[in-house]
């Protein structure tokens, strides 16, 4: 099953990339972040085994679990809301943190990562759709960090993560996934080393792509329905 649904994944990557390009829009690759939560460690060799290279999961204490019981492989991105109490293990496991959203969290991270002695990649995610049941940099908030970014020695921004409001119909979701490509194309713009444009989940991954996104976060739409039964 997940062999067909990831073909089907990236067929519909490819698609979304030729629209794209169509629209002189540039760029021609699509990072896709295989979401495991509440799934079983196994899914995880699975899609590693069938070319996946990155793993995404929302709660470090899952991913912790996880990288415990299965063997090393794959770039792990933590791509759930992050407590501050959680960043020691979350700097220890994780390659990339996408949902980095506030000063405070910021702070937190740049701190650890020092103790241990790594330069920890992070997103910075922007609320655009303005949820207040959404984490994320709001827009004052984003502009007046943006500044104080070269303050974190130990933290590499590369980039943006945006989330989309849930919407029956895909198509509204088209204006945030622009504004999400116009903020990352400014911030590319004015600092270096910015090359994530985090956007798309298994319900607008296409639109996000065709808006600019390079790097999608994919679940339901690989591995079915999450199993909450599962304790971790």
């Amino acid at each position: 099953m997940l062999a067909d649904n990831l073909k089907v994944v990236q067929e519909k990557i490819e698609a979304s990339l030729l629209a794209r390009r169509e629209a002189k829009q540039t760029g021609n690759k699509v990072t896709l972040v295989a979401v495991t939560k509440n799934h079983a460690p196994e899914v995880i060799t699975e899609a590693l085994s069938l070319g996946v290279e990155c793993v995404g999961e929302n709660r470090v204490q899952e991913a912790k679990h996880k990288k415990e019981v299965l063997p090393a492989g794959g770039k792990w991105h933590l791509i759930g809301h992050l407590q501050t109490n959680k960043v020691r293990q979350a700097v220890a496991l994780f390659d990339l943190i996408e949902s980095v959203d506030s000063e405070r969290l910021l702070a937190a991270i740049d701190e650890e990562a020092a103790r241990i002695g790594k330069v920890q990649d992070v997103l910075l995610q922007l609320n655009i759709a303005g949820e207040e049941q959404k984490s994320g940099f709001g827009r004052e908030e984003y502009l007046a960090v943006l500044p104080k970014l070269d303050g974190y020695k130990n933290i590499r921004v590369r980039g943006l993560m945006v989330i989309a409001q849930a919407c029956t119909d895909v198509e509204e979701t088209r204006p945030v996934f622009a504004a999400g490509y116009r903020c990352f194309c400014r911030l590319q713009a004015e600092r270096s080393g910015i090359d994530c444009l985090s956007m798309g989940m298994s319900n607008d991954y296409t639109v996000a792509i065709e808006e600019g996104a390079n790097m999608v976060r994919v679940g339901t739409a690989l591995f079915g329905a999450r199993d909450y039964s599962l304790k971790f």
